[in-house]
């Protein structure tokens, strides 16, 4: 049964969602800036760009399908719905029962089946090898993902997440071998998922290295707002998971709803330091070749099944 409380923390966290993406997409420009010693653009700079594209008219190629118009939409509420399943504030959740990590698992790969047709929809040769380059990442990164997710599980005894939340934070405060593992094979597998480097270059349109971009260039307008705003929504849900999985404490609990007062700020302060971060590890990776990343997202695999042998064994 939904409670009033229930409805109002998740219709919270998705406006939430909705909002705080773009910034921490801006935090993590400007954090990158200053550690290149440029001048840092504005905090808000990602607001004026999605609100500037959203008053441009779209332009369509001349054979573009349907599917290609429809994809911005789908992929966008994909990106959202996956942002509210994730407990960022609360864990009382109506939305998390019907979904657990595995559906959320598919929902980040519906919206790339998506966003890879639509890419060879237009059948350019950017979107294509786009697409291709996508579909080989989401074929590495998902399993990947999906062991980290069965790690906490394993430990918690649950698929949800926030059973998973609520269970890691009555246990005693320690190290977990099993987590251990699959926090560094998670923050690879986010490093690949969202197109950052050492797997790709968000700042850079070359042929040869972009695999994001290519999918998205024939996009402009709301389309394009639309794709970019999503983009921004994948990072704040990846950034979410790692909180609920390995730092879950300030989230609130379902007995206590007035504990999304204290939630926010938290959530905040934990956006922020994770966004610097992922700026310091892009500052202090090179790209990677693209015939390489394939032994990169394996390795994130082999960690992540390496955690879930560490968890029968020591029985963590």
């Amino acid at each position: 049964m939904i409670t009033l409380s229930g409805f109002f923390s998740q219709l919270l966290e998705i406006l939430v969602a909705l909002a705080a993406a773009p910034l921490l997409s801006g935090w993590v420009n400007q954090c990158r800036a200053w550690l290149q010693n440029k001048a840092a653009p504005s905090l808000f700079q990602p607001y004026r760009m999605l609100h500037k594209l959203f008053h441009k008219d779209s332009v369509l190629a001349e054979h573009a399908s349907p599917l290609f118009r429809m994809a911005p939409y789908i992929v966008f509420g994909c990106m959202t719905l996956a942002c509210g399943i994730i407990p960022t504030l609360s864990t009382d959740l109506p939305l998390s029962p019907a979904a657990d990590a595995i559906a959320l698992v598919g929902l980040l790969a519906l919206a790339r089946v998506f966003i890879a047709l639509a890419a060879m929809d237009i059948g350019t040769a950017f979107g294509t090898m786009g697409a291709r380059r996508e579909m080989l990442v989401g074929f590495l990164a998902e399993p990947a993902l999906l062991l980290v997710l069965f790690s906490a599980s394993l430990i918690t005894h649950s698929t949800l997440l926030t059973s998973i939340v609520n269970n890691l934070v009555h246990r005693e405060l320690a190290i977990y071998p099993s987590l251990a593992f699959a926090g560094v094979a998670f923050t690879m597998v986010s490093l690949a998922e969202n197109a950052r480097v050492p797997v790709d270059n968000p700042a850079t349109h070359l042929e040869l290295t972009m695999i994001h971009e290519a999918l998205i260039l024939e996009y402009s307008g709301r389309h394009l707002s639309l794709m970019e705003w999503a983009v921004s929504l994948k990072l704040f849900a990846y950034s979410c998971i790692g909180i609920a999985l390995f730092f879950p404490w300030g989230i609130a609990e379902a007995s206590d709803p007035l504990a999304l007062i204290f939630a926010i700020p938290i959530l905040v302060l934990k956006l922020a330091i994770g966004g610097a971060l992922l700026a310091l590890i892009e500052m202090t990776s090179a790209k990677m070749r693209i015939f390489r990343v394939p032994e990169f997202l394996m390795s994130a695999f082999l960690l992540a099944v390496i955690g879930m042998l560490v968890h029968f064994l020591l029985g963590d």
